[in-house]
C-alpha cells in the first residue's frame, strides 16, 4: 500500500534518461567551469547595472529628502558588500548536503521567528506591516523567509524519493512546515507577490523531483483559486487590475492608474537608444518607486530599448547557467537547490519586468541584483552563494565516480596508456628471442604436475562461491546505476 500511494505522488516508470547517464562520465572542467562563469558574469553585469541605475533613479529623491543625491546608492553598496561576503562564504564554507541536516531546521525556525517578530512589533510601511526594525537596520523578513520554505521543500522531497518519509509524512511536514507559514505569511503581511514567487519556487522543486503531473496540476488550480479570491475580494487589490487600462481608473489617470502611466511614458520617451544615462525626466518624483519596484522604467527610458534587452538577456543567461549547474549537479538534493533557485530568481525577475511593461497587475515585488532594497539584494545574493554550492559540489571527487573513470571499456584510453599498448608487443617480442636462445630445463613429470596445480585457481571455477558473489555483484551494480539515472529526469530528457 505504501509503494502504490508513493507511485501517485511520483511517477511510476521510470523513462530513459541520457543527462543523467552522462553524469556517470568524468565531468571534464569546461562542463563544470562554463556555467559557473555564466552564472557569476550575468549576476555581477546586473549588480553592476543596479547599482549605476540606482544613482541615477534615486538622486532627486535622495535630494527632495534632505540628503545627497548619493544617499540610496551608497546604502546599496553596504548591503551589496554584506550580500557578496555571505555568498561568498555560503558558496566556499558551506557544503550544499548539510543542508539535509540540522541546518536547514535552524534557518526554517530564524525565519519562522522573524514572521512572528514582524506580526507582533513590525512597523508599517506603504500601507502593509512587513518591515522589522533591529537597531538602525530595518528588515524585510518575507525576502529571507523565500530562501527557508524553498530548503525545507527541497529537504523534504528528497527525503521522500529516499525512502525516508512515507507518504503521510510527506503530507504532514509540507502543511505544517510549508503551507501554513506561507498561508501566515500571506495574511500577517497580506503579501500576495512574495506567496506567488514562493509558490513557484516550490513547483519548480517539486517537477525537478519528479512528481506526477496529476499532482502537480492540481497543485497549480488550487493555487491559482487561492490568487483569484485574493486578488478579487481584496479591495487595494481588485484595484490593481486597472493595468488592463490604467486611463479608466476613475479619475482620469490621477489614482490607481498613474504609476503604470508614468512607467509608459517612460519607455515611450527612451524609444531605442534611450534618453542618456542620468537624463531621466520620469525620475523627478513623476514616477512612484523610480528606484525600486519600477526601476526597470528608468532603465528603458536612460538606456532604451537596446539597455532593457540587454537586462532581459542577462536574467536569460542566469536562467541558462543556473539550470546547467543543476543538471551537472552530483546528485539530486543538490538538483533541486540549484534549479529551486534559479527559477525563483528568475520568475521574480520576469513578475517585475511584466509589471512594469503593463502586462501583468502590481505586485510590489524589486528586480533582483538590480532595485534598491537591502533585504531584496542580501537574499538575492545569499541564493546565489547556495547555487554556486551546487557548482563547487559537482567538482568534488566521489569514490564511486572515481570507480567508473576506472573502467577502460566506458573511458577514453589517455595518451600514455595508448603509447604502452603500442610499445608493449615490441618489449614481448624482445623477449621471446632472448628465451628461445636459452634451454628450457624439463622437469619430471610428477614436478610438472604439481606446478600446475599451484596455479589453478579453484574459484574461478562456474557455480563457486567467489563467482557467485561477483555476479550477484554485478546484478547489484547494474540496478541501482539504472535507479539513479531516474532522478530529475525532466530537466535532462534531450529532444528526440
Amino acid at each position: 500500500m505504501a509503494r502504490q500511494a508513493k507511485n501517485t505522488i511520483l511517477k511510476q516508470t521510470p523513462q530513459p534518461v541520457t543527462g543523467i547517464l552522462e553524469k556517470e562520465k568524468p565531468l571534464l572542467p569546461a562542463d563544470i567551469m562554463a556555467p559557473r562563469i555564466l552564472l557569476l558574469l550575468s549576476a555581477f553585469a546586473l549588480l553592476l547595472i543596479g547599482v549605476v541605475m540606482v544613482y541615477s533613479a534615486s538622486s532627486i529623491a535622495g535630494i527632495s529628502e534632505g540628503g545627497g543625491p548619493e544617499s540610496y546608492v551608497v546604502r546599496q553598496l553596504i548591503y551589496a558588500v554584506i550580500g557578496i561576503a555571505g555568498c561568498l562564504v555560503i558558496w566556499r564554507f558551506i557544503p550544499y548536503s548539510l543542508w539535509t541536516g540540522w541546518l536547514v531546521w535552524v534557518i526554517w525556525g530564524i525565519a519562522i521567528a522573524l514572521l512572528l517578530s514582524t506580526a507582533l512589533f513590525g512597523i508599517v510601511g506603504l500601507g502593509a506591516q512587513r518591515w522589522l526594525t533591529i537597531g538602525n537596520f530595518s528588515l524585510q523578513p518575507s525576502e529571507f523567509a523565500k530562501i527557508a520554505f524553498l530548503l525545507m521543500t527541497a529537504r523534504i522531497l528528497f527525503d521522500f524519493r529516499n525512502g525516508d518519509l512515507s507518504v503521510r509524512a510527506l503530507f504532514i511536514q509540507a502543511f505544517l512546515l510549508i503551507v501554513l507559514p506561507l498561508l501566515f505569511l500571506y495574511r500577517t503581511q497580506s503579501d500576495l507577490g512574495t506567496t506567488v514567487i514562493c509558490f513557484f519556487g516550490i513547483l519548480a522543486v517539486m517537477w525537478l523531483a519528479e512528481v506526477r503531473w496529476k499532482v502537480i496540476l492540481g497543485t497549480i488550480a488550487l493555487a491559482a483559486l487561492f490568487a483569484v479570491f485574493a486578488s478579487l475580494f481584496t479591495s487595494y487589490r481588485s484595484d490593481r487590475m486597472i493595468f488592463l487600462n490604467p486611463w479608466d481608473d476613475g479619475q482620469g489617470g490621477l489614482g490607481a492608474g498613474w504609476q503604470l502611466i508614468h512607467s509608459f511614458y517612460a519607455f515611450a520617451e527612451g524609444g531605442l537608444f534611450g534618453v542618456g544615462l542620468g537624463n531621466s525626466r520620469e525620475k523627478f518624483l513623476y514616477l512612484p518607486e523610480a528606484e525600486t519596484d519600477f526601476i526597470f522604467a528608468i532603465i528603458g527610458e536612460e538606456l532604451g530599448m537596446i539597455g532593457a534587452g540587454i537586462v532581459i538577456i542577462l536574467f536569460l543567461v542566469f536562467l541558462y547557467a543556473g539550470m546547467r549547474i543543476a543538471q551537472k549537479s552530483p546528485e539530486g538534493f543538490g538538483l533541486l537547490l540549484a534549479g529551486g533557485f534559479t527559477t525563483m530568481i528568475a520568475f521574480q525577475a520576469f513578475l517585475n519586468i511584466g509589471c512594469v511593461i503593463g502586462v501583468l497587475p502590481t505586485t510590489g515585488k524589486p528586480l533582483p541584483f538590480v532595485s534598491s532594497g537591502g533585504s531584496a539584494l542580501i537574499a538575492s545574493l545569499f541564493m546565489l552563494g547556495i547555487i554556486l554550492s551546487v557548482s563547487r559540489g559537482s567538482n568534488q571527487k566521489d569514490v564511486y565516480r572515481e570507480r567508473r573513470a576506472d573502467l577502460r571499456v566506458v573511458r577514453e584510453k589517455t595518451d600514455e596508456e595508448k603509447r604502452v599498448t603500442i610499445e608493449e608487443p615490441v618489449r614481448v617480442n624482445k623477449k621471446r628471442k632472448k628465451d628461445s636462445n636459452t634451454q628450457t630445463p624439463i622437469l619430471p613429470f610428477e614436478e610438472m604436475k604439481s606446478s600446475s596445480h599451484q596455479g589453478f585457481d579453484l574459484t574461478s571455477m562456474p557455480g563457486s562461491d567467489s563467482t557467485k558473489r561477483r555476479e550477484k555483484r554485478g546484478q547489484n551494480s547494474k540496478t541501482s546505476s539504472k535507479d539513479s539515472g531516474h532522478y530529475g529526469s525532466r530537466l535532462n530528457r534531450k529532444d528526440k
